[in-house]
């Protein structure tokens, strides 16, 4: 992470503190937390929730092989803008809502995995149970869903829409933060 990312991202936390949740970008702790509960082997599709910066679309490029699609999801013009430079062979969106339209576009059927740095607490409960319908939508079945917080109030939201394999502290990073690991829950 360098200067100009931080200044960046705290720029959008001045301009719209709900939507961008935190005055810095992930730490590579988080960043390395989060990549490290992805699936190894067999990943064909994988989204990114919230890449702000890219401070953990770099780990998940390094995790994945060359053949898996990388959809990115940022509101943020100008954050957007720049991870499809630097990222040109990830697929980039405007906005996590219309996550399942957007792998449509692409030809993806189903994810392997999402990664979320939404902050999910200052959505709107509406807000927040579209984003995680369309995550249970998207994934396939036992998918996995990586999500980080600032606080533990989302454990019971996302308990009823995945089994939560693990919860872990990260101190490292400003604000700390709590790992979400999660599964899909079977439809049947």
């Amino acid at each position: 992470m360098n200067i100009k990312e931080c200044l960046l991202f705290l720029q959008r936390f001045i301009q719209s503190p709900k939507r961008v949740g935190s005055v810095m970008p992930s730490s590579r702790f988080l960043a390395t937390k989060m990549v490290s509960s992805m699936p190894l082997h067999g990943v064909k599709a994988v989204a990114e929730l919230g890449s702000g910066t890219g401070a953990i679309t770099r780990f998940i490029k390094k995790r994945l092989s060359g053949s898996a699609k990388v959809l990115l999801f940022e509101m943020d013009d100008r954050m957007r803008n720049n991870l499809q430079s630097e990222y040109p062979d990830f697929i980039s969106h405007p906005n996590a809502c219309y996550l399942v339209e957007g792998m449509k576009q692409e030809g993806i059927e189903q994810l392997d995995c999402i990664i979320s740095g939404l902050p999910f607490f200052n959505f709107s409960s509406e807000l927040r149970e579209t984003l995680l319908n369309q995550t249970t939508q998207a994934l396939k079945p036992d998918g996995t869903f990586i999500a980080f917080q600032y606080s533990l109030q989302m454990k019971k939201q996302f308990s009823k829409k995945f089994i939560i394999e693990k919860i872990e502290w990260v101190p490292f990073n400003f604000p700390p933060a709590f790992v979400y690991t999660c599964r899909k829950r079977d439809t049947l």
